[in-house]
């Protein structure tokens, strides 16, 4: 598994290190394209750092923002993906900064595949960077074990039934994570980090972050603390 692991002593010297990586990144894309893509999580953890990388100076305007994944909830409920990025780096970026969210007026996620495929698909992809976090179980996204790897390609993004959650969710597909241009994880605590740890020594192929390693040749970028 092809990982490359920074360590940081504290969540603010990890914020700019990773600031610094994504700008670079990104400003790379926009130096050989016209515009550029960035997918961010959800999370308690992208409060810290997304307001170092709003602070970053680049063509905002060129640069279009989505997320990995959504929780079937109201834009403005607290549970909302995109009511966090919207306050802790939209809210810092010049207004004409394009946005694209991943939830829409269906009932439910399942009916709104096809309505997002086609939102997502105007994007400029490959995705530039996109930036995940990671959960205890070795999720990444909204992409859980249990899930079939196999069959989370068909579209740029899949419907979600979590197996321990209260709300339906929307994510983005293996495919279009595998295709980005970069990718970051970002992962804090210590038993994120152990999992890590036990994961380049064994790989254990019912977890979605193996997935996505397994099928990836560019190196994943960790920016990790306890």
């Amino acid at each position: 598994m092809s990982l490359q692991r920074q360590v940081f002593p504290d969540i603010e010297s990890l914020s700019q290190g990773f600031a610094d990586f994504a700008a670079s990144a990104l400003q790379n894309t926009l130096n050989r394209k016209p515009q550029a893509t960035l997918v961010v999580p959800g999370g308690s953890t992208p409060r810290h750092y997304l307001p170092a990388l709003a602070k970053c100076k680049l063509p905002w305007d060129r640069i279009t923002i989505t997320l990995s994944d959504e929780r079937w909830v109201d834009v403005n409920d607290d549970q909302s993906n995109e009511k966090l990025i919207k306050q802790h780096l939209l809210s810092h970026l010049p207004a004409n900064t394009p946005f694209v969210g991943l939830k829409t007026a269906h009932d439910n996620p399942f009916d709104a595949i096809e309505t997002l495929h086609q939102r997502l698909d105007s994007l400029p992809l490959p995705v530039s960077l996109t930036v995940l976090g990671l959960g205890e179980d070795g999720h990444i996204a909204s992409l859980f074990p249990g899930m079939n790897p196999d069959l989370l390609s068909a579209h740029h993004c899949i419907a979600v039934a979590p197996p321990i959650a209260p709300s339906l969710r929307m994510s983005l597909s293996l495919k279009i994570l595998v295709k980005s241009e970069n990718i970051v994880l970002v992962v804090t605590g210590k038993t994120k980090r152990r999992l890590l740890d036990r994961l380049s020594k064994d790989p254990d192929s019912k977890l979605p972050i193996v997935w996505l390693l397994q099928r990836r040749q560019p190196a994943i970028m960790v920016f990790e603390t306890d």
